[in-house]
C-alpha cells in the first residue's frame, strides 16, 4: 500500500460523539511507516477534542505485529463512557474503503481499559509479544504489546 491516496471524509458521527479529521499523514518511508489518519473525538455539537483516534493505512509486519492498525486516547475526564470503542466502530468504515478487513489493535498488558476496549469491540486478544529492540517502543520503555484481532 505504498501509493495510498488519503482521502477526505466528513465528520463520522453515531449521535453521541464525532470523529473529525485532523491530519492525514503520508508514508513515513525512513521509519517505515504506512500512512494513516490522525482524528479527533469530540463530543456531539462541541468543538473540544477529548480524544483522538489514529488509523493506519497498510500490513506491514511491525504493524501487524506491534504497532496497530489503531491507537487511541481519552483524556483523562472523560473515560469510563467507552469513547474509544465508539470512535473505533465509527472508522471501521474508512478501514474497509481502503480494503482492511482484519485490524490489528495493541496495547501494553498492564492497560487494562485499552484491553477492554478492545473486548467491547468483539475483537480476538492473540497473544502477548515481546518487542524487539529496534522499536521506538521498546526505547521509550516498553517490553511487551498484547495484539488483538478486529476482524471488520
Amino acid at each position: 500500500m505504498k501509493n495510498v491516496i488519503l482521502k477526505d471524509y466528513p465528520p463520522l458521527t453515531d449521535g453521541e460523539i464525532a470523529v473529525v479529521v485532523k491530519e492525514k499523514h503520508p508514508a513515513g518511508l525512513h521509519k517505515g511507516w504506512v500512512p494513516f489518519y490522525d482524528f479527533e473525538i469530540r463530543l456531539r455539537g462541541k468543538a473540544d477534542s477529548i480524544g483522538r483516534i489514529a488509523l493506519r493505512i497498510g500490513n506491514t509486519r511491525d504493524l501487524k505485529m506491534y504497532g496497530g492498525h489503531i491507537g487511541y486516547n481519552i483524556n483523562e475526564e472523560y473515560r469510563g463512557h467507552h469513547y474509544a470503542a465508539k470512535g473505533c466502530k465509527l472508522i471501521r468504515q474508512i478501514a474497509l474503503d481502503y480494503g482492511l478487513k482484519t485490524l490489528w489493535i495493541t496495547c501494553n498488558p498492564d492497560n487494562h481499559a485499552s484491553r477492554k476496549t478492545c473486548e467491547a469491540l468483539g475483537c480476538e486478544m492473540v497473544e502477548i509479544v515481546d518487542l524487539p529492540e529496534y522499536s521506538d517502543m521498546y526505547q521509550a520503555g516498553e517490553r511487551q504489546k498484547c495484539r488483538y484481532r478486529w476482524r471488520l
